[in-house]
Parts: structure tokens; C-alpha cells; sequence
């Protein structure tokens, strides 16, 4: 074996295995792997030209090849690569991102016209239902006991369909409110009972008597006198009469026959009916129209007058 390594040939490997990609060799001498390996030269022809075609390994070399490798610690899978280092921004990028940082938090910031959209736009609305929608008003005196007490406060509405029964708000037509100063609502407006439409004839004929619609009688509040003289007056067209509820002592459409109107309200001068009281907590609730004890009365002609 001595004489064929001075010859220069390489020596016979004794067991060569490979399995899965891993390749393990057992040598008939105690001679280190490395020093074996190194006695083999795989460098090939230094004079060879390298883009010259080299002949397929046959499998002596090919084993050798591979205790080469392995010798050397060189692994067979590929290295990842190095990722690359952070870039880092420059100034006039950092300052462009602090310049849309700035934009960002100007456009968060609550402006005046905010403001005006979030607290002016319900302001608007309400102001709007308050002229165009609903009145409110204060009760002053008993005249329309016991739908209403003084103190009561009042919620009407401004859209409305005149019928008999309903409590209507208006303007005072010929100053009634100089005779009956406590009665005034704020505003020189009255509240009354709507009794009788254009057409009808409301009357009574004396103490102790109902009070009739074309010959039915109206509503009354329980225990109360309705009328302490005789009256008969027909309803004009554009008018309507009133009374309140607590007719004995309520000077309404029976006490001013003699003014321009005759005791009418002109249907003009309404402006609202009622809808709910609304103040104070005990007395909230809706209010009653009692259309029903009108239902009988029968529809006169619009064409008399008085």
C-alpha cells in the first residue's frame, strides 16, 4: 500500500455509504480523515483552462468529492441571505412626516365651524318647531276649570283642523283682556273652548237651562251652572263662538255681544289648539277635546247671520 501511494495513485477505500444526503466512510487505518483527504488533489490540472469541458467524475472521485465536502463543515443547503440593514429616513423626509403628522391633527382639532354645525343646527330646529309648529303658555286664572288650573302650562298646536270641543288659544278680537285682565295667557292671547262653528246657533234659555248647539246641548263641566242669562246667537261665517269650561265664571263670547264681532272670535285670530299640559309633573298629560259629546249635533247652515 506504501508503494502505490509513492507512485502517486490514490489508495482504496475500504466501505463508502450514503444515505439520505449524508455520506459516512470507514478507512482500513487509524489515519485521521483530514490527513486522507488532503493526500487527494481535486484541484485538478492547474494549467487546465477552467472553461474547458471536464469529463463526468467517476465514482471513486465522486466519493472523494464528498468526504471533501463534508471535511471542510461546507453544508449542502443554501444560506439564507443577510437581510438589509435599515434605511435610515433623511431629514427632509422626517420633516415631511411631521408635517403630515401637523395636518392630521389640525383637521381633529374641534373648530368654530363645528361648533355652529353641532349646537347651532339643533338650536335651529328647535326655534323652527317653536315658531312654525307648537305653542306654549301659562294658565292664569280658573276660567277653564278643572281641564286647567292656574299655573298650568300649556303646549298647543299651531297645525289644525277647527272642530267643536276643541280648546283653542287666541288673539283677544275686541280687548276683552281690559275687562278681564287676569285672564290674559301672556301675549294678549286667551284660552277658550271652541263651542260653536260658522252656521250654528248656540243658546239658552235662561238660569237652570242647558246650553244648546242647533238644539243639542254642549259639554259642561260637572256641577256647574251653564249659563246665569238667557242668550241665542248665531255663529257668523269666518267666526266661531267660546266659552270656558268653567262657564260660571268665564267671561267669554256670551259677555261681549255687543262689541264689533258680537262676541265671536274671528277664526283668524286662533292660533292653536290644545294638545297636552306639559308642566307642572302631577298635571302632565294629553288633553281632552270631548269631541264625542258633539257627535249628535247636527250641521247648521253657514249662510244665517245674526
Amino acid at each position: 500500500m506504501q508503494d502505490d501511494q509513492d507512485n502517486g495513485e490514490s489508495p482504496a477505500l475500504d466501505t463508502l455509504e450514503i444515505w439520505n444526503g449524508s455520506s459516512t466512510a470507514e478507512s482500513a487505518t487509524d489515519e485521521p480523515l483530514a490527513t486522507r483527504s488532503a493526500a487527494y488533489d481535486f484541484s485538478g490540472d492547474d494549467s487546465a483552462d477552467s472553461g474547458a469541458y471536464q469529463p463526468p467524475l467517476d465514482d471513486d472521485a465522486r466519493d472523494s468529492r464528498t468526504f471533501q465536502v463534508a471535511d471542510h463543515g461546507v453544508a449542502l443547503s443554501p444560506v439564507p441571505p443577510v437581510p438589509p440593514p435599515p434605511i435610515r429616513s433623511s431629514r427632509s423626509s422626517r420633516a415631511k412626516h411631521a408635517d403630515s403628522a401637523a395636518a392630521r391633527t389640525g383637521d381633529d382639532r374641534f373648530t368654530l365651524r363645528d361648533f355652529a354645525i353641532w349646537c347651532g343646527t339643533p338650536i335651529l330646529i328647535v326655534l323652527l318647531v317653536r315658531i312654525f309648529l307648537v305653542g306654549f303658555y301659562e294658565i292664569p286664572s280658573r276660567s277653564m276649570m278643572d281641564t286647567f288650573v292656574p299655573g298650568d302650562r300649556v303646549m298647543t298646536s299651531k297645525i289644525f283642523n277647527l272642530q267643536r270641543g276643541d280648546v283653542v288659544v287666541f288673539k283677544d278680537p275686541n280687548n276683552w283682556l281690559n275687562e278681564e285682565r287676569s285672564n290674559a295667557i301672556g301675549g294678549g292671547f286667551l284660552i277658550k273652548r271652541l263651542i260653536g262653528m260658522p252656521g250654528d246657533v248656540v243658546e239658552c234659555k235662561g238660569a237652570g237651562q242647558p246650553i244648546t248647539i242647533n238644539g243639542e246641548s254642549s259639554y259642561i263641566r260637572p256641577g256647574v251652572e251653564p249659563s246665569a242669562f238667557p242668550f241665542s246667537v248665531t255663529v257668523t261665517e269666518g267666526h266661531v263662538f267660546v266659552m270656558g269650561d268653567n262657564r260660571s265664571n268665564s267671561a267669554d263670547s256670551r259677555y261681549h255681544q255687543n262689541d264689533n264681532d258680537h262676541g265671536l272670535v274671528p277664526i283668524d285670530d286662533v292660533v292653536g289648539t290644545g294638545l297636552a299640559i306639559y308642566w307642572p309633573i302631577n298635571h302632565i298629560g294629553l288633553l281632552a277635546s270631548h269631541h264625542d259629546v258633539f257627535k249628535d249635533v247636527p250641521d247648521a247652515s253657514s249662510g244665517s247671520a245674526s
